[in-house]
């Protein structure tokens, strides 16, 4: 099928194409609602704008809209406006989703998918958690951690990218603090670097923290492909 992806620049969203495109869908565009600030539930938020460059390493083009309002149901109509353009200029079928445990957002994107009749594509829904980390990794997922906002997660882990070991670490944290270790709760974001679906890797140019004692960002100031 033709599908359009909903896309954050995340590990999650990323894998998600990776493994629809395996399945044998065409992902036609990536479809980007901005959010206005880290408290949608809806919404990925820290370094949006970068996205633009993971599009275009992946050679599937982005259709963007920025959003105002945290209003979850704000958020759906700025989605229904840009699964209209998708369908409109790409003729899609489906939406792929990268959600994996939280049925707030997949009945969300159901309940907007059925008004299009178009298909909602999960391919990571209910994915466990230490071996889907693991199969990033052996995937050669490279991502970077741009926010934390858990227990058991300091500064050091904002910018750091992800690697085998870290995931033991990681695990052990995500016990100990009860915090979700593929962070589906939002105890911490994602950016993807480099991937298998990229022609080439992002490259951060210059960064900055944020950091207030419990929760933290990793900004992305500058960027371009390598």
């Amino acid at each position: 099928m033709k599908l359009a992806s909903l896309f954050s620049g995340g590990k999650d969203s990323t894998y998600a194409i990776h493994l629809a495109q395996k399945q044998g869908h065409e992902i036609t565009c990536l479809l980007s609602v901005f959010a206005k600030s880290d408290e949608s539930h809806l919404l990925h938020h820290p370094n949006l704008q970068w996205t633009k460059l993971q599009s275009r390493a992946m050679k599937i083009p982005q259709l963007t809209i920025n959003s105002d309002s945290d209003d979850t149901d704000n958020e759906l109509v700025l989605l229904e406006q840009l699964l209209q353009k998708a369908i409109d200029k790409y003729q899609i079928q489906g939406l792929v989703h990268g959600g994996i445990k939280s049925n707030f957002q997949k009945e969300k994107f159901e309940t907007l998918c059925s008004k299009f009749n178009l298909i909602l594509i999960s391919p990571l829904w209910d994915s466990e958690p230490e071996t889907y980390m693991s199969e990033l990794i052996e995937s050669n997922y490279n991502f970077i951690i741009t926010s934390v906002s858990s227990g058991g997660l300091d500064d050091t882990w904002l910018g750091k990218s992800i690697s085998k070991s870290d995931i033991i670490t990681l695990k052990q944290l995500s016990e100990k603090f009860g915090f979700n270790l593929n962070f589906e709760g939002g105890e911490a974001e994602t950016f993807v670097i480099n991937c298998p679906l990229f022609s080439n890797p992002i490259i951060i140019k210059e960064s900055r923290k944020e950091w207030d004692g419990y929760r933290g960002r990793f900004e992305i100031v500058d960027a371009g492909l390598n």
